[in-house]
């Protein structure tokens, strides 16, 4: 298992693109946290913590599909590290003014959003042309989901240390600082300078044409609105119990599951089309979401925690693939960003949705909804499988696969997206 990922680490490049994606990350990982922290210790109570935080997110949920397509039109650089400056001044002004002026504050923290560049959609454009062989674009996809589950674990214990050591404002300057080096060192890199999209048809929608892409953005919206919806029924199963800590050990232990799923899913060299892969993936994803509603004891219930993220990382790296396959020439990047846009207004809507049910009719329903969004994304895949039966993009370069034993590449997947 390791000795794969730390075969694709040690390919020119690869270990730098990924270590600066995930420094210039840092900002948009942690945000939500940081926001709150801030805006408690400027005074400010959570009904405005949590507004401010939204409307962040939203900002981000349009910004980064926009931005994705400016990067398939212009190249990497020209847009990643202007947009993280800017995203990054936007956090400078929310610190520097802090919440004297409302609607200042809520300039700051949209500008922010907004303008967070999509380095997350331009790093899995890059991995074709870093790589080359196709099993090895497939094995990053996964270290990908992986890496990015050990950075939302990681960044808020950053942030709280940051707060503990400094102060809140000061958290946000040295996190969004190190978010414009990480864009800076992706953006100086070979590969980011030389990436070029391929040539694409001239069209209002962008990537949003492809049917195929459109019944996978739907099916993850309902896995975010799932994830979402744990960290709302996670803080009532934590007060139910008595303790703060309870809630850390269910996301610890969620986290756990996905690292190690993930880290499985892309040790092994898969064969057939990933479209069949990920409904089988989803399907064990909502059966392992469905437990959570029986809100056993703690130890139980955190093994349970556990279980149901297993398949997470696996169904973001599978969907990755779908990606690649579905995105209408040119649009790769586009593409990506809206499968980050998507997912993250569903967590929001399942954060959302969530409330209401714990309120209503206690902590079970809350991971209901949980269970509730996994069914549903299996059901919006299971509904469009002939859609998602026909890739849209025929590859320029076909790649071996040495995943399938006949030696038939999968069809649909390019690695043409280096000019």
């Amino acid at each position: 298992m390791a000795a794969g990922y730390l075969d694709i680490l040690r390919a020119r490049h690869a270990a730098r693109l990924l270590a600066g994606t995930l420094v210039g990350r840092l900002p948009n990982g942690t945000a939500p946290i940081a926001i709150v922290l801030f805006t408690r210790a400027e005074g400010g109570g959570y009904t405005l913590a949590g507004a401010l935080a939204a409307a962040y997110g939203l900002a981000t949920a349009v910004g980064q599909p926009l931005l994705g397509r400016a990067v398939d039109l212009y190249g990497q650089p020209r847009v990643q590290l202007p947009a993280a400056v800017v995203s990054a001044l936007g956090m400078v002004l929310l610190a520097v003014c802090g919440l004297g002026v409302l609607p200042l504050a809520y300039a700051a923290v949209i500008v922010a959003g907004l303008f967070t560049p999509p380095l997350e959609g331009g790093l899995r454009a890059l991995w074709p042309s870093v790589l080359g062989r196709e099993d090895r674009v497939h094995r990053a996809y996964a270290m990908d989901a992986v890496a990015q589950e050990v950075m939302f674990t990681l960044g808020p214990l950053l942030v709280t240390l940051l707060v503990a050591l400094w102060s809140p404002a000061a958290a946000l300057l040295v996190i969004n600082a190190l978010g414009v080096l990480g864009a800076l060192w992706v953006v100086l890199s070979e590969p980011s300078r030389t990436w070029r999209s391929a040539p694409r048809e001239a069209h209002w929608l962008g990537a949003l044409r492809s049917p195929g892409l459109l019944a996978l953005l739907g099916a993850f919206f309902f896995v975010g609105l799932a994830l979402g919806s744990i960290a709302v029924a996670g803080v009532a199963y934590a007060d139910d119990h008595g303790r703060e800590s309870v809630y850390g050990w269910l996301m610890a232990a969620l986290g756990l599951g996905a690292l190690i799923g993930g880290a499985a899913y892309g040790a092994r060299q898969w064969a057939g089309a990933p479209e069949r892969r990920l409904r089988g993936i989803v399907a064990l994803l909502a059966l392992g979401y469905l437990p959570l509603t029986l809100t056993p004891g703690v130890v139980t219930m955190t093994a349970l925690a556990a279980l149901a993220g297993v398949f997470l990382a696996p169904a973001i790296a599978c969907s990755f693939l779908v990606v690649d396959r579905h995105a209408p020439r040119g649009t790769v990047t586009e593409a990506f960003s809206w499968l980050v846009t998507t997912f993250g207004v569903g967590a929001a809507a399942g954060t959302a949705v969530a409330g209401p049910a714990v309120e209503l009719g206690g902590t079970a329903q809350g991971f209901a909804v949980a269970g509730a969004g996994g069914v549903a994304a299996l059901l919006v895949l299971l509904a469009t499988g002939k859609v998602l039966a026909a890739p849209v993009r025929t590859p320029e370069v076909v790649i071996g696969s040495e995943n399938d034993r006949n030696g038939a590449a999968e069809p649909g997947f390019s690695s043409g997206h280096k000019a």
